[in-house]
């Protein structure tokens, strides 16, 4: 992309051809010695008020950092202010001259300046300051500024004449660049060394003013300067530098966190360049200032420090991801994994004189909390009942959240007390307008009732849902189910048994898919309603012993919707009421009354069309005759994919071959999976 043509750029541009002219004129004598008073008092303090004014240009057209550049464009003419005293009145700084000068005040002043304007740069631009970001960049400034002590302050030092003013003046200089290199190469570290063009700039900037200022002062001191070096388009070319610094568009601030090598290469090499330094020091023929000596020492603390932080940062890291292990992000409560924990340490220490309790509780009416008041108001619901579940059992043990809408608890017999069950229930139970939520719970005292962690939660947990299946009886939910159960048995007495052969195969497939107790609970009801719907079906059609007719198939298929409308006239019954609704949905979208396809299927109603299509074909209806159970196994599965879910297909064949499964709930279901364990293992079906 092409760049824009402005005022700014025609006068960097200006700036840079200049700056280039009088390199050209101190490095190869371009233009001879006549033109070296031209080039010494006018190019060059133009190329100087030139570059600061570019600068002070930028702060006042462009908001964005206007203080923190206003200060470099001033530091930049303090600068150029400090040269043009010292061109009108033939003065240099203290070293150089011998004594002081109003135009080291100039001078110094820019140091100031700039020192200002990096730390408002650095507070707008930076968004993550980690401590470990800031001692990196100190240590890379203090190697840095260590090197540069070492090598440029004993000359110096060796050949400073004149009075203490002057001296002092003179080591102003080279000390006050190794600290502005301190802070410079600190803000790079800061950055995450990822400073952008803007940053490398400035910094490349700050180390030709440094090694100008070094060259000249060392070359004053030891009596062996020149004018019209290369030394001399060091500082046009610093200043030059600043002004493109303060055009360059700067980047939005990101975060950034290093993760590699970088993590910890300043602290080694600067660690390196420091021990570096005293070694080199030790040499007879080397005698090293306090300032190198300091700033090495400094260097190898800092670097220390960085070493504990380090550490430090790392244990942090380890004892919050081992508290996010065993801790669950919603409640704050203890999780299954620091359950488990708890519960073998719990049955080792457990004695008949000092019992431990376990206790798990299963919320009802979450699942319709969340469908009703949505997700967000569903995980408020667990955070204020997690709390009040903590609070009820802190003096006593310890709270857990096992899952879902499942939580636990593990006390010390020793503290027990009688009512901190009931109180623990009613810690976990909340109603309001439109819903009601309460908790069944199951108990086991260890070690009377057991020893081992395993035997002990699945103990707990088969008291929790008798628990739960009592409390459901008396629900209006189940009154409900029974009024619809009982009128269609009345009217279809053969049609029962199917009715509880399929709910009973229904429930156990869904458990081993997963689902929860809710689903669970909605799933068995829509199992046993899902043919309710044929009650509005004539007899004539519903018990005809030869196929249907075009008319008759599409007055069958009504069924499934009219079951919907029976079930949905009870808010209670409205999830059960869709699942009877897609009871009939074919896996390849040929199915009725909707034509859903796939997983836009509920779950649900895929479960329960399998396991009614396998006790249809396995039972005597007035229109055909019972098959065996392998050919229906084989039927099921010659349609997976096609009219049936073949995972659901798969999950059921499983459920009817394990051994111990909850389709024993009623003989039907129970003659169904042994006639199929034969059909499996190749045995005859057992006769009964």
């Amino acid at each position: 992309m092409r760049a824009r043509t402005t005022p700014s750029n025609l006068f960097l541009a200006f700036l840079l051809g200049g700056l280039g002219v009088l390199v050209l004129h101190t490095t190869v004598g371009l233009g001879g010695t006549r033109l070296n008073h031209l080039f010494d008092n006018g190019v060059y303090n133009v190329l100087m008020f030139g570059a600061g004014l570019c600068v002070l240009a930028r702060a006042i057209t462009i908001k964005a950092q206007r203080p923190a550049w206003l200060m470099m464009g001033a530091g930049v003419l303090c600068w150029s202010l400090g040269e043009l005293y010292f061109t009108l009145f033939v003065e240099g700084p203290g070293a150089a001259s011998g004594s002081l000068s109003p135009a080291d005040a100039f001078y110094l002043a820019f140091y100031l300046c700039v020192y200002s304007a990096l730390m408002l740069l650095l507070g707008a631009h930076l968004r993550e300051l980690r401590i470990s970001i800031w001692l990196d960049g100190l240590i890379g400034g203090l190697g840095a500024a260590t090197l540069g002590a070492a090598v440029v302050l004993p000359p110096l030092i060796i050949h400073a004449r004149g009075d203490v003013g002057s001296m002092a003046v003179a080591l102003a200089y080279p000390i006050a660049d190794l600290l502005l290199l301190i802070f410079t190469i600190g803000a790079l570290g800061i950055t995450g060394w990822r400073p952008g063009r803007v940053w490398l700039l400035i910094a490349a900037s700050l180390l030709l003013s440094a090694i100008a200022d070094s060259s000249y002062l060392y070359q004053a001191a030891t009596h062996s300067y020149r004018a019209d070096t290369w030394v001399e388009g060091l500082w046009p070319g610093a200043a030059i530098l600043l002004a493109i610094a303060a055009r360059t568009p700067w980047p939005r601030p990101t975060r950034r966190r290093i993760e590699d090598w970088r993590l910890v290469l300043v602290p080694a090499v600067s660690l390196l360049t420091a021990l570096g330094v005293l070694v080199y020091g030790n040499f007879p023929a080397v005698q090293l200032t306090p300032v190198a000596v300091i700033l090495a020492a400094a260097t190898v603390l800092a670097v220390s420090a960085r070493l504990m932080l380090t550490v430090r940062e790392n244990l942090v890291m380890l004892v919050g991801s081992r508290r996010l292990a065993l801790t669950d992000p919603l409640t704050g409560l203890s999780n299954r994994r620091q359950l488990m924990e708890d519960l073998e340490l719990a049955c080792r220490m457990a004695k008949p004189d000092e019992p431990w309790q376990l206790a798990i509780y299963d919320l009802n009416g979450f699942k319709r909390y969340n469908d009703t008041f949505g997700h967000p108001a569903g995980d408020a619901l667990l955070a204020r009942l997690s709390d009040k579940l903590s609070a009820v059992v802190a003096a006593h043990g310890t709270a857990y959240r096992m899952g879902g809408d499942e939580f636990c608890v593990l006390i010390r017999a020793s503290a027990k007390d009688d009512s901190l069950v009931p109180d623990s229930v009613a810690a976990l139970t909340e109603r309001g307008p439109g819903f009601s939520i309460g908790a069944a719970h199951g108990e086991v005292s260890i070690p009377e009732e057991g020893s081992d962690s395993a035997t002990i939660l699945q103990l707990a947990d088969q008291r929790l849902y008798e628990r739960k299946d009592q409390t459901r009886e008396g629900s209006a939910v189940l009154q409900l189910r029974d009024v619809l159960l009982q009128a269609f048995h009345e009217r279809y007495p053969d049609l029962q048994e199917h009715q509880r052969g399929v709910g009973a195969l229904v429930l156990a497939v869904g458990r081993r898919l997963g689902l929860e107790a809710e689903e669970l609970d909605v799933l068995a009801r829509a199992a046993e309603l899902h043919d309710v719907g044929k009650i509005a079906i004539p007899d004539a059609i519903l018990s005809k012993p030869s196929p249907l007719d075009d008319e008759e198939w599409r007055f069958m298929r009504r069924h499934t919707i009219l079951g919907e409308r029976i079930l949905a006239a009870a808010s209670a019954l409205r999830p059960v009421a869709a699942l009877v609704r897609s009871s009939h949905e074919r896996f390849d979208g040929g199915g009725y009354p909707d034509g859903l396809k796939g997983k836009e299927i509920p779950l649900g109603a895929r479960i329960i069309f399998v396991c009614d299509a396998y006790d249809a074909m396995t039972s005597d209806r007035a229109y055909s005759r019972a098959v065996a159970p392998a050919e229906a196994i084989h039927e099921l599965r010659a349609c997976s994919g096609t009219q049936f879910d073949a995972e659901v297909v798969e999950t059921f064949i499983a459920t009817l071959a394990e051994p111990s499964t909850d389709a024993d709930n009623g003989e039907h279901a129970l003659a169904l999976r042994q006639g199929h364990r034969s059909a499996v293992t190749g045995a005859a079906p057992e006769q009964g």
